[in-house]
């Protein structure tokens, strides 16, 4: 985290143009209103020195005209422009890539299990949170009060942070700073001048990366909104407490929910409610058999749970006769990610009929079997199966992908809120609101470099006010149409990319909203960086020109 700027400076966004000439105002909307002065903002007008006492008439030009195009596009913020309709949409299912990939090349799939074959309902989360809420209280003895907590599934998004010292949940942009709009304490927003007294400023040091925790998958969800909720009661209670032993407390009890089967045994008792069937997951995972590929298993979840839900999910495409087993070379669960693979622990086979574990030295994986535990070290000297041929399909960065994409296998994110997320930047009106942004952000750099004297005039505090309230009710907007609390997964306020969407960028070749999506490309497929590449390649950065005469 400490090393966001230090590293990423190569992606860094540069401030907007001080040169207006060369901006989109003046390409767009800002050509036919500036032409109209008898003098146009330039590089030599800019380097003018401006005196500093009220009056100064070249000063109160300067601001007369930036006053002019922002009265002027107002007036096009009340429609959105038509423009919008010829811009392409993007592929909410699409595959989108970070690093070159040819499939031709890969002979080997594995998959993890939870919310990569598996997608659940959202009641999960609320299973979930009432079950270490119950564990909270029955066996930490937290307050009896705290079984009245509900699970609010408009709070939480993935890709959080906790901070274990001064108990704040946060969001963070791409280079590791807070988002101004987006840090909690309990349930309550903090404005930005608190974050400044608590953090001194919105960039995250070294020091402070030490205490943060990131919530990366499907089940911080419950997590992210029971430590929230704990700490508002206690806040409201006014009890004392330690924001570290919240977290302690609040971690153990997700995953003793996990660890102690409480959950798995309440999905299978209802797979309905909590499972979603899948049949286009049948038809991928049978292409690639079709087409000659490897295909193996590799969960941290045991096995009873794995093909109950497996059973539930593909039944309808599966045969009287026919097995999901089959489809897999090996199957292993209980692999203790992200462990596997940096341990030397030794594999199993597991008895299913028995529910026991043998004893006998795994030197090699025969059919049908099933395998616990291991390591990524005997799994390759046992499979022969060579890292670039290998592609692994994970929704936890850390436990899934971090380790295999250091090991040289390639990797694949499965990321279910990309569809939506994608759908959303697709809608007229969440472009139109960017562009809006863009056009805004313009003019603040435009003012801020012509007035760098700092200038108090009435005129110039008026025209700042007025360009902050506009580009702050863009950023409102914009967020809304995601996350009342935090805005979209994978985009800032400002739609520059989240500290989430920098680990994707870091540990995923590629990333899409399910593993099926493929099967909508030749197998044979090369999936190449996008030539115009941004950081994200899903993401659309809508230009203010758009607001054109």
């Amino acid at each position: 985290m400490a090393s966001f700027r230090r590293r990423l400076s190569p992606f860094g966004y540069s401030l907007p143009g001080t040169n207006i000439a060369h901006s989109g105002i003046v390409e767009g909307v800002g050509r036919s209103i500036l032409r109209k002065f008898s003098s146009v903002f330039t590089t030599e007008q800019r380097v003018l020195k401006l005196e500093e006492k009220e009056g100064n008439p070249i000063l109160e030009d300067e601001i007369a005209k930036i006053r002019y195009v922002f009265n002027t596009v107002k007036e096009r913020f009340l429609k959105v422009p038509d423009a919008l309709q010829e811009m392409p949409k993007t592929d909410p299912k699409g595959i989108y890539v970070n690093k070159n990939l040819r499939l031709d090349n890969i002979q080997v799939f594995g998959f993890d299990y939870d919310y990569t074959l598996a997608h659940y309902s959202a009641n999960l989360q609320s299973l979930i949170y009432d079950l270490a809420k119950e564990y909270l209280v029955n066996e930490l003895r937290y307050p009896d009060s705290c079984l009245e907590f509900k699970y609010d599934n408009s709070f939480p998004i993935r890709g959080l942070y906790y901070d274990k010292s001064k108990g704040c949940l946060m969001k963070l942009d791409f280079f590791g700073s807070i988002e101004p709009d987006g840090c909690y304490f309990g349930r309550r927003k903090l404005s930005r001048s608190e974050i400044n007294d608590l953090y001194g400023t919105r960039h995250i040091g070294r020091h402070q990366a030490r205490g943060l925790v990131g919530l990366m998958d499907f089940f911080c969800f419950s997590e992210a909104c029971l430590i929230a909720d704990i700490i508002q009661h206690f806040v409201d209670a006014k009890l004392e407490f330690d924001a570290s032993y919240v977290y302690q407390d609040v971690n153990r009890a997700i995953q003793h929910v996990h660890r102690s089967g409480l959950a798995h045994r309440g999905i299978l008792s209802d797979p309905k409610k909590y499972l979603v069937k899948n049949g286009q997951l049948m038809r991928f995972l049978r292409m690639l058999k079709e087409n000659g590929k490897k295909l193996f298993l590799l969960t941290n979840s045991p096995y009873y749970f794995v093909d109950g839900g497996m059973h539930f999910m593909l039944e309808d495409s599966l045969g009287h006769q026919d097995s999901w087993r089959e489809l897999f070379d090996v199957v292993i669960a209980k692999a203790n990610k992200p462990e596997f693979y940096s341990s030397e622990h030794p594999f199993r086979c597991y008895d299913e009929e028995k529910d026991t574990l043998a004893y006998s030295k795994v030197d090699a994986f025969l059919p049908n079997n099933i395998y616990y535990h291991g390591c990524l070290k005997a799994f390759l000297q046992i499979t022969k199966w060579k890292g670039p041929e290998v592609i692994y399909f994970g929704d936890h960065l850390f436990s899934d992908l971090r380790g295999p994409s250091k090991s040289g296998w390639r990797t694949a994110a499965i990321i279910h809120e990309l569809e939506n997320e994608i759908q959303i930047q697709n809608e007229d009106s969440y472009r139109f609101e960017q562009a809006k942004f863009h056009m805004i952000q313009e003019l603040l750099g435009k003012l801020h470099s012509t007035v760098a004297n700092n200038d108090g005039s009435e005129d110039y505090m008026s025209l700042l006010r007025e360009l902050n309230e506009e580009r702050q009710k863009a950023r409102d907007t914009m967020k809304g149409m995601f996350n009342k609390s935090f805005g979209a997964t994978f985009l800032t306020d400002t739609g520059q990319e989240s500290a989430f969407a920098y680990h994707i960028h870091q540990y995923a070749d590629v990333y899409t909203s399910k593993p099926e999506n493929f099967l909508f490309y030749p197998p044979e497929a090369w999936l190449h960086v996008p030539y115009d590449i941004k950081i994200m390649p899903h993401h659309v950065k809508v230009s203010s020109n758009l607001f054109r005469t």
